[in-house]
């Protein structure tokens, strides 16, 4: 991990560059976009963020805004304002410069209540996010609002925070997050120094034989639950895997009868709340005074209800007790990854789809490897490889501890211009899969239907995701950029809606050769790395249309951002029926993909079986004799078929010196299965 902030900004600044250059992006939204979307990711904006640029510094209330987000359950409006210094140093955030973007945020947002949107372009997507903030003021849904600026600068030793006067009844609150804020969320990496929770609980610890963790048993109340997700809100939901605890302020019908009924009877009824922690602080009576980035794993409807019995009707829940189970592990390297397996062994007795687990699967592990071993086609003796990056900051981590000239020779192999992350690989995907609606409501959407998909793809087929797989899906975020670059770079776009109109552009094409029972062959792609010059014409003609029709929605169908992310929007441009010619080199039949398919399963069959052989003859003969010590267990050993035990004991017996692959693959398995039921083979 990079242990300067100079080093971090450096790095921060080239990804922005890089990105904005291959995207046909300015650098301030490249900027924004990069910076919210780790926002969301780590809770503090809704996922439902929308990008939205609009300036107006003319006249006494100058205005200014780059996007906003709106949590449902809470009914917070978040509007965010962005100062970009794009300097090789780090700038200072100046109180003047904070006062001004504040200002300025709140003076649209006051322009906005008042009818703003009336004044702008109807298809502009600042008159979108003008109605939205008018529309849930009228509603009276808005409890509070948050005012977010977001910089690459540093603020201000001399800086005293602002605060800017209710509007009405309404909160304001003010968060700057700058590049000091951003490095802090770098390091942490799921730390204990995300958050804190004050909190004032008794305790009672069991003993659990062991020092990976320590397990606490404890009760809060309903107003303590309350007010926790208030303030906290997603940062309590487990950050590696998919929101699957869904907060949408709605009410169980059994817990609301008993928290109106009798919530005394609250606790003997409920099962209560499994939550992890990094750390607690624990006082001399015998008390939780502090829980360290506590995290809700297990109780998510319980928690729901609670907080929408309070919020919405009005109920007194200060008689309520919830039973809460904390299990803390204090590794910082391992805390993701055990937060990860008690979310998902806690959830086993509820319906949760095995999506919500993404980001432990397989599917990353295999892509990776890929991304890692998979040279680019180059004529050049300087080869490359595109980086795959699952985590946040991991491209930097990789770097953080080599020298000068090793740095300099990775950004060679893996130039900045060729790392993807799960988001702009989920949405390229999403969109070839006919989803633009999807795609359209942002990264988290994309990404949760992703994990979806490949989810269901791994459980039919563990050899979906082979070789050809990887460059297909490589030359999809390819065309997903030059769609987004062709259309940056057109006359005729006028700035708005760019990412919807890339998502349906690429979901018609799909669907073009979809419904004509063709496949589309995605090697010219490849071997170029870039969309062919004839491909490309016919793309920018079928975007120019797609522009067209998103931008002036049928009478009835509301604004353009609200209308692109509803299936009634893709309902109606697939019938829009445009023809495309498609050259016959980016097309195949179906004996073709067959064809294809099977000789990549056939591959990765065989590279399979090697990598196990070569996994199991390095373990030594003392792992293999303790495994087959687990499993010898009268509760381990009904698991094994015959073959599979005879297997493993001639392993640990010392008489299969090179067991085939067909064998290797079964003693892969087996030490796979042990270690995921906690038996520790060191």
């Amino acid at each position: 991990m990079l242990a300067k902030i100079e080093e971090y900004h450096e790095s921060m600044i080239q990804d922005v560059l890089a990105s904005a250059t291959s995207r046909s992006l300015n650098y301030g939204e490249v900027f924004h976009e990069l910076i919210c979307e780790e926002l969301v990711e780590t809770g503090e904006l809704s996922s439902n963020l929308t990008s939205a640029y609009f300036k107006h510094l003319v006249g006494r209330y100058p205005m200014e805004v780059a996007g906003y987000a709106y949590d449902e359950d809470r009914q917070i409006l978040s509007v965010v304002v962005s100062e970009f210094f794009q300097e090789d140093h780090i700038e200072t955030l100046t109180s003047k410069i904070i006062e001004q973007k504040m200002k300025r945020a709140m003076n649209f947002v006051k322009k906005s209540i008042e009818g703003l949107y009336r004044e702008l372009e109807e298809t502009s997507d600042s008159s979108s996010m003008a109605y939205f903030i008018y529309d849930k003021y009228q509603g009276k849904q808005i409890n509070r609002i948050r005012l977010l600026l977001i910089s690459d600068g540093k603020i201000s030793r001399s800086y005293k925070e602002i605060t800017l006067p209710a509007l009405e009844d309404i909160q304001i609150e003010t968060l700057i997050v700058d590049i000091e804020y951003l490095f802090n969320n770098y390091k942490a990496q799921n730390a204990d120094t995300s958050f804190e929770v004050d909190i004032n609980l008794p305790y009672l610890e069991v003993p659990t034989k062991t020092e990976k963790y320590r397990s606490y048993m404890t009760y809060i109340n309903g107003d303590q639950l309350y007010d926790i997700y208030d303030k906290f809100g997603k940062k309590l939901l487990e950050q590696n895997v998919r929101t699957f605890l869904q907060f949408r302020g709605g009410i169980n019908k059994g817990i609301r009868n008993t928290l109106e009924g009798a919530p005394e009877m609250f606790f003997a009824y409920n099962n209560g709340i499994t939550a992890t922690a990094s750390a607690l602080n624990l006082d001399i009576n015998g008390r939780i005074t502090k829980i360290h980035n506590l995290q809700i794993v297990n109780g998510g409807q319980t928690t729901s209800s609670i907080y929408a019995a309070k919020k919405i009707y009005k109920t007194d829940v200060s008689n309520v007790s919830v039973q809460m189970k904390i299990s803390v592990v204090d590794s910082t390297e391992n805390h993701s990854d055990f937060v990860a397996k008690v979310a998902e062994y806690a959830n086993t007795q509820n319906k949760v789809n095995k999506s919500d687990f993404f980001s432990n699967s397989p599917f990353h592990k295999e892509f990776k490897a890929y991304s890692s071993k998979t040279w680019i086609p180059s004529n050049s003796q300087d080869r490359q490889r595109w980086f795959y990056e699952r985590v946040r900051g991991e491209y930097l981590n990789e770097q953080s501890y080599l020298s000068k000239s090793e740095k300099k020779k990775f950004e060679k192999s893996f130039p900045r211009d060729k790392k993807i992350d799960k988001t702009i690989l989920a949405k390229s995907e999403i969109a070839w899969l006919r989803k633009p609606n999807i795609v359209s409501k942002g990264g988290q959407e994309s990404f949760a239907n992703f994990a979806e998909h490949i989810s269901n793809e791994l459980e039919k087929n563990n050899l979906a995701i082979t070789e050809g797989y990887y460059k297909d899906a490589i030359s999809r975020v390819i065309l997903f950029k030059c769609v987004e670059k062709t259309i940056s770079d057109s006359q005729w776009f006028h700035g708005g809606f760019r990412a919807n109109v890339v998502a349906y552009t690429i979901s018609y094409l799909s669907h073009y050769i979809f419904i004509k029972k063709i496949y589309f062959n995605f090697t010219p792609i490849w071997e170029e790395q870039a969309v062919p010059k004839d491909l490309k014409e016919l793309i920018e003609n079928l975007a120019k249309n797609i522009f067209s029709v998103i931008t002036e929605p049928p009478k009835g169908f509301g604004n353009p951002g609200q209308w692109t992310k509803k299936l009634s929007c893709w309902e109606f441009i697939k019938e829009l029926d445009y023809e495309l010619d498609i050259p016959s080199a980016y097309l195949l039949d179906k004996e073709q993909q067959s064809y294809i398919l099977k000789e990549a399963k056939k591959t990765k069959k065989m590279d399979k079986g090697i990598e196990a052989q070569s996994f199991v003859i390095g373990v030594l003969i003392d792992k293999w004799k303790k495994l087959l010590d687990y499993y010898s267990q009268n509760s381990n050993r009904t698991s094994l078929k015959t073959n599979e035990y005879d297997i493993l004991m001639k392993m640990a017996t010392g008489k299969l010196d090179l067991p085939s692959e067909k064998q290797a693959l079964i003693l892969y398995k087996l030490y796979g299965i042990a270690l995921d039921e906690g038996f520790i083979l060191d």
